[in-house]
């Protein structure tokens, strides 16, 4: 499991920055047990191995005026490696998409895509993502309210795990 190759210090590290990214190096080394020196030196190394892959606010998207959330369920004419990632690329280059996830199943790609209002979204959706070479179907869903969203892992689940296999 690649969890298992972090010590009990790094894993609480990232759980920590995982839940406030903002806190200072002094206070992150208080809460896991170390001292400031190393606990910088495990940061950064955890950010060189890829653990961690950035620091990011959680902004309100309907504070700023993006009413609508929409997730779209994209079908593709054609699989092929080539045709997979033009459509990957696609996503990266369109505002409005802020996660695509491809799948197996009936359905290519999930979109989660977020716009000031219906009309936006409609025009993105009918002018660029239907448009989109290679897209054979797409299905909307649009998201009344959210219940959840945590960012991240379950460190506890991690720890549980471990702990067994321990």
């Amino acid at each position: 499991m690649p969890g298992s190759k972090l010590d009990p210090i790094d894993r609480k590290i990232l759980a920590e920055l995982q839940a406030d990214g903002r806190m200072t190096n002094v206070e992150l080394a208080r809460r896991v047990g170390i001292s400031a020196p190393p606990c910088l030196r495990r940061v950064r190394t955890l950010e060189e191995a890829g653990y961690l892959r950035g620091y990011h606010a959680a902004v309100n998207s309907r504070a700023l005026g993006f009413e609508v959330q929409v997730f779209a369920m994209v079908g593709l004419h054609s699989q092929a490696e080539a045709d997979l990632s033009a459509f990957e690329q696609r996503c990266r280059n369109w505002p409005l998409v802020r996660e695509c996830h491809m799948l197996n199943g009936e359905i290519d790609f999930i979109l989660k895509c977020v716009a000031p209002d219906l009309s936006s979204f409609q025009s993105f959706l009918t002018e660029e993502l239907t448009a989109a070479e290679n897209v054979a179907s797409v299905k909307t869903s649009l998201v009344i309210r959210c219940a959840k969203e945590a960012p991240g892992v379950p460190f506890e689940v991690l720890e549980a795990r471990l702990a067994q296999e321990a």
